[in-house]
């Protein structure tokens, strides 16, 4: 673990290495303060233990050991929590799975992985996963392909067939002796990985990226400590807990913390309002497209938001008079922001007191152990120390192209360092954009629409959006003879893509333009969206 840098939070260097063995630690202290607030069920830290206890001896009993992998794909609910804890206390590997991934999306993570268990989220939202990861190949009878052991997470929606039902855990999980379980907790070592966070690169195929479990507790003490969490904080987790900030800046930071975490699954303003005045949330991050829409809801007025303390933001450029206005009409304290990316999770944050401006117009200076620097001939963000990925999944070529012989992890974000160390992104040197503050690769996208028949070529690009920061356009030169409608590739992409990469324009050309090596062009591209 590294030592607190000057002017850092010291908390860190005082946290246990292991996830279980934070876990456990905060359940000594507190072990009748809320730890878990969703619904009607309210679990205290020494209940939540009890419970991630519980599901682990279950996924013993299930055959699933140290060193394997369960993957979870089920909205932001108090079974994710506990899931997630309850394989990191075996000593398995954490396997995150988008929500907003199709059946063939969730299928290439978890044939990737090997996932051995599979908890996943029964019909939620008009969606079965399961179903859709059935369609999509994924155990296929007589094929055995798949994880062995599938846990359902119980939802408002239609209950589905298959796996076992979450009612069924703590009978199974009798068959393993509280005893057995905790010789597997107490055997974690800090070095070893605990999750395998999935993102997508520019080369349209997600990378898998492995972080230890000291790496993940450090990233989660340097924010709670940033951001001031106690244990009298209540932290309303809107963020993906599939998402590294939802996981290891929410649920991670509370459990170090011993703030409160009050999972939301899906952000309604009006419901979140609520939240905020019965729950007296204290913590709440979000992107800034969060905080407009709760400073414009109608009834923003009529509900009692005073006890919020801390926001946290980034993901895209935020208006100095948002910060401003965030202050003086949501109460809050604290208004920073951050920058990071999935192999480094968080690598710069503000702090409590920096200027409104400063708060706009940079991502904050550097915090749990990174070194920044600007390449000089590109403008690239270089970043190095002890919390940089461990590498990519199986992946030893794109591991050796991201983080160079010295250590140095090339974030492809171009950027400038001002004399305080504070770090403004400019640019991005891959095409990469944010839609809604999840990560979009047009490569990706790109990749899919290749498979639409009809489609000779196709560029995507991000375009500036009022409500989600920036969405896709997709240019597409038709093949010769074939007629295209926006409509035929919107629903196309609908099925094949998460819903925020789905591109929401499409403009058909009869060419794309290139420069002398044949590459298009997508800064004219760019410059003719803009006009």
């Amino acid at each position: 673990m590294r030592a607190s840098l000057p002017g850092e939070p010291s908390s860190s260097s005082a946290v246990p290495s292991t996830v279980p063995a934070a876990l456990a630690a905060t359940a000594l202290r507190r072990p009748d303060r809320e730890a878990l607030v969703d619904g009607d069920v309210r679990l205290t830290w020494s209940q939540l233990h009890d419970q991630v206890q519980t599901l682990a001896r279950f996924f013993l009993t299930e055959g699933v050991r140290p060193g394997d992998r369960v993957a979870v794909q089920a909205p932001n609910t108090w079974h994710w929590v506990v899931s997630a804890l309850g394989a990191l206390s075996l000593g398995a590997t954490l396997i995150p799975v988008s929500t907003r991934f199709t059946g063939h999306e969730a299928l290439d993570v978890l044939t990737r992985s090997r996932a051995s268990a599979l908890v996943v989220a029964d019909e939620f939202l008009g969606v079965d996963r399961l179903a859709e990861l059935r369609e999509a190949g994924l155990l296929a009878e007589g094929s055995g392909s798949g994880p062995s052991t599938i846990l359902r997470v119980p939802m408002p929606g239609r209950e589905t067939r298959d796996g076992i039902a979450w009612s069924e855990i703590a009978r199974r999980a009798e068959g393993v002796p509280v005893e057995k379980a905790e010789v597997h907790t107490e055997a974690v070592r800090p070095d070893q990985i605990s999750d395998v966070l999935f993102t997508s690169g520019t080369t349209g195929r997600s990378k898998g990226v492995m972080s230890a479990h000291e790496q993940a507790l450090d990233i989660a003490a340097a924010w709670a400590g940033h951001a001031g969490l106690t244990e009298h904080d209540r932290y309303l987790v809107i963020n993906p807990f599939f998402h590294s900030f939802g996981y290891k800046a929410g649920i991670l930071a509370c459990v170090v913390s011993g703030a409160t975490i009050l999972p939301l699954s899906v952000f309604d303003v009006e419901q979140a309002l609520r939240l905020i005045e019965r729950e007296r949330i204290t913590v709440l991050p979000g992107a800034p497209t969060l905080y407009r829409s709760i400073l414009d809801h109608p009834s923003r007025a009529d509900h009692d938001l005073s006890s919020l303390r801390v926001a946290v933001t980034g993901a895209a450029s935020v208006p100095v008079a948002l910060v401003e206005e965030m202050r003086r009409e949501l109460s809050f304290d604290s208004v920073l922001t951050a920058y990071g990316l999935t192999e480094a999770v968080m690598a710069t944050m503000c702090r409590p007191g920096d200027d409104p401006t400063v708060v706009a117009r940079t991502c904050g200076r550097a915090t749990a152990g990174f070194e920044i620097r600007i390449d000089s001939a590109s403008g690239e963000v270089l970043l190095r120390g002890p919390n940089v990925m461990r590498g990519y999944l199986d992946d030893p070529v794109a591991t050796r192209e991201t983080i160079d012989a010295d250590g140095w992890l090339h974030t492809g974000d171009i950027g400038t360092l001002d004399r305080n160390g504070y770090l403004t992104i400019t640019d991005r040197l891959k095409d990469m954009y944010i839609c809604g503050g999840f990560n979009v690769y047009p490569a990706e996208v790109e990749q899919a629409l290749a498979h639409l028949e009809g489609v000779g070529e196709s560029a995507v690009i991000g375009v500036p959006d009022e409500r989600l920061g920036e969405v896709g356009k997709a240019f597409i030169v038709p093949r010769p003879g074939v007629t295209l409608r926006v409509q035929d590739v919107l629903a196309f992409c609908k099925s094949r893509l998460a819903g925020y990469k789905v591109p929401r324009q499409v403009e058909f050309r009869t060419e794309l333009p290139r420069n002398a090596s044949g590459k298009v062009l997508k800064t004219e591209l760019r410059a003719a969206s803009h006009r």
